[in-house]
C-alpha cells in the first residue's frame, strides 16, 4: 500500500501544478499554449507512473491490473476536467487547424508546448523514481535506462493499429464536440481507456503523439524514425481521414466536398405560368 500512497501523492502533485497552471493563465487566452504544456506534462508524468505499476506494481506491490485500469480513467477523466479546452494531444490541435479553427502560429506552438511538457515530463518522474521512495520506484530507477517498449508487433501492424483507433477515436470526438463538457469528457475518458487496453499488446493505443514521444521513444527494440512512423504518421493520418469522413472534405485543404452532396434545405419555389391570352 506504501507503494500506492507514493503514487497517489505524485499525481496530486502533478494534477495540483497542472490546475495552478490553467487557473493562471485563464485570463490570458492569448497564452493558451502554455496550458497545452500543463495538460501535456500532466498526461505525460501520470501516464508514466501508471506504466510502473504496470511493469513493476504488480509483484512488487502488490498492485493488479484493475488497480491500473481505474488510474489510468480517473487520470484522463482529471485531465478533461481540469484543462479542459487544452487536451495536450498534437492531432487534436492540428484537427483543428485543419478545419480553419486556429491559425498556423498558434497551432505551431501549442504543438511545440506540448512536447516540450511531454519531455519534462519525463525527466520529472525519472527525477521522482531516482528517489526510490519505495521498493517498486527502487526497482523502476534501475530498469529507468532499459525500459520496455509499448510497441509489441512490427512497424506496419503497429501503424495499422494506431491509425484504426485513431480513426474510430476522431470520429467519435467530431461527433461529441458540440455536446456538453458533461456527457463529453467521461465518454472520452472512458474511450481512451478502452483502447490503451486493448491494444495493450499491440501499441497501447496512445493516438497522442506528444504522449507517445514521452512514454516510448525513449525505449529500445526500434529506431525514432520507426517510433514516428508508428505514433506520429499514423495518429495523423487517422485524424486527417476522420474528418474527411466526417464532413466530407478538409477545409484547410479543399473546399470542396468530397463524399457528400449538399441539398438546398428550402425549393426555390416555381414561377407561375403566364395565362393564355383570350381570342
Amino acid at each position: 500500500m506504501s507503494g500506492l500512497n507514493a503514487s497517489l501523492g505524485y499525481f496530486l502533485s502533478v494534477a495540483i501544478f497542472a490546475g495552478l497552471v490553467q487557473m493562471l493563465l485563464r485570463k490570458w487566452p492569448r497564452f493558451n499554449f502554455v496550458s497545452e504544456f500543463a495538460s501535456s506534462f500532466m498526461l505525460v508524468g501520470c501516464w508514466l507512473e501508471i506504466q510502473t505499476i504496470m511493469e513493476v506494481g504488480q509483484w512488487a506491490g502488490g498492485l493488479g491490473q484493475d488497480v491500473t485500469v481505474t488510474m489510468l480513467f480517473v487520470l484522463l477523466l482529471t485531465n478533461g476536467v481540469l484543462c479542459a479546452g487544452t487536451p495536450g494531444n498534437p492531432s487534436l490541435v492540428v484537427q483543428k487547424f485543419l478545419q480553419l479553427e486556429a491559425g498556423p502560429l498558434p497551432t505551431a506552438l501549442a504543438v511545440a508546448a506540448q512536447f516540450i511538457g511531454a519531455h519534462l515530463a519525463l525527466l520529472t518522474a525519472r527525477y521522482y523514481w531516482s528517489l526510490e521512495l519505495t521498493d517498486m520506484h527502487m526497482i523502476k530507477n534501475l530498469m529507468s535506462t532499459e525500459c520496455s517498449t509499448s510497441l509489441l508487433v512490427s512497424v506496419v501492424q503497429g501503424f495499422f493499429t494506431e491509425c484504426a483507433c485513431a480513426l474510430i477515436f476522431h470520429l467519435i470526438q467530431l461527433n461529441l464536440q458540440r455536446r456538453s463538457a458533461l456527457i463529453r469528457v467521461p465518454l472520452t475518458a472512458v474511450l481512451l481507456t478502452f483502447f490503451s487496453h486493448i491494444a495493450r499488446s499491440y501499441t497501447s493505443a496512445f493516438m497522442n503523439p506528444s504522449l507517445a514521444y514521452g512514454l516510448t521513444f525513449h525505449c529500445p527494440g526500434f529506431t525514432f524514425k520507426e517510433y514516428a512512423v508508428v505514433y506520429w504518421l499514423s495518429s495523423l493520418t487517422g485524424m486527417m481521414l476522420a474528418l474527411l469522413l466526417y464532413m466530407g472534405h478538409i477545409p484547410r485543404l479543399f473546399a470542396k466536398n468530397l463524399l457528400y452532396v449538399q441539398k438546398t434545405r428550402f425549393r426555390v419555389p416555381k414561377g407561375d405560368k403566364p395565362e393564355k391570352k383570350k381570342n
